[in-house]
């Protein structure tokens, strides 16, 4: 008695955790679906957000990185550069943030990278606490920019999909594959000799003993 009572109890138990599994495996599909369906757009955005308002910075004179970029660019006055600089970055955002522009932003972006990178090679005194390891707050703010360019990838990636796409393939599309294919398959009926259809009936207008049997 007390072993069927513990056999039972085991049944028991392992229905529970098929269950919560299943039950884990739904949530688990629903928050992985939404985050891919929410990425892309909250990034794009993101980065645009994050352009303008660095520009935007460096327009009106209050970005805490015009020094560092006048110290860089030192061939070019600092109180002409940096607004100009500013612009750029505010002109990318813009971009990213509507979708036909996309293209020119992310253009306007990878000619803007390569000169965030300069200070490491010019300035390396600012960049590096300890080479090439320990980051000043300078440094850090420079190699962020991997994250960007990482991100820029991801955004420039999508600029040949319709906006409704999230997967690469539209819902409408999925939706009406087998719609499509089910037509596909009533053509190749209508079209098929066994069928009796219109190829069998074109086949056979030419044929003289047909003729002969059906007067």
């Amino acid at each position: 008695m007390a072993s069927s009572t513990s056999l039972e109890d085991d049944l028991n138990a392992d229905e529970r955790l098929r269950t919560a599994k299943r039950r884990f495996d739904r949530l688990d599909r629903v928050i992985a679906d939404w985050m891919e369906r929410l990425g892309i757009p909250t990034l794009r955005v993101g980065l645009g957000i994050v352009f303008i308002w660095f520009g935007g910075l460096k327009v009106v004179g209050g970005s805490p990185a015009a020094e560092l970029v006048g110290a860089t660019v030192y061939v070019v006055d600092p109180a002409l550069f940096v607004p100009i600089l500013g612009v750029w970055e505010v002109l990318i955002g813009l971009c990213l943030l509507y979708r036909p522009l996309i293209r020119l932003g992310i253009l306007l972006l990878f000619l803007q990278m390569p000169g965030t990178f300069l200070p490491i090679v010019l300035l390396p005194e600012v960049v590096f606490v300890t080479f090439p390891f320990e980051l000043t707050v300078e440094g850090q703010y420079i190699i962020k920019n991997l994250v960007i360019i990482g991100a820029a990838l991801v955004v420039g990636g999508t600029v040949r999909r319709q906006p409704q796409e999230s997967d690469g393939r539209t819902r409408a599309s999925v939706d009406a594959r087998p719609r499509q294919d089910g037509e596909g398959a009533e053509a190749s009926r209508r079209e098929s000799p066994e069928s009796g259809g219109t190829g069998s009936r074109t086949a056979d207008a030419g044929d003289p003993e047909t003729e002969e049997r059906d007067r």
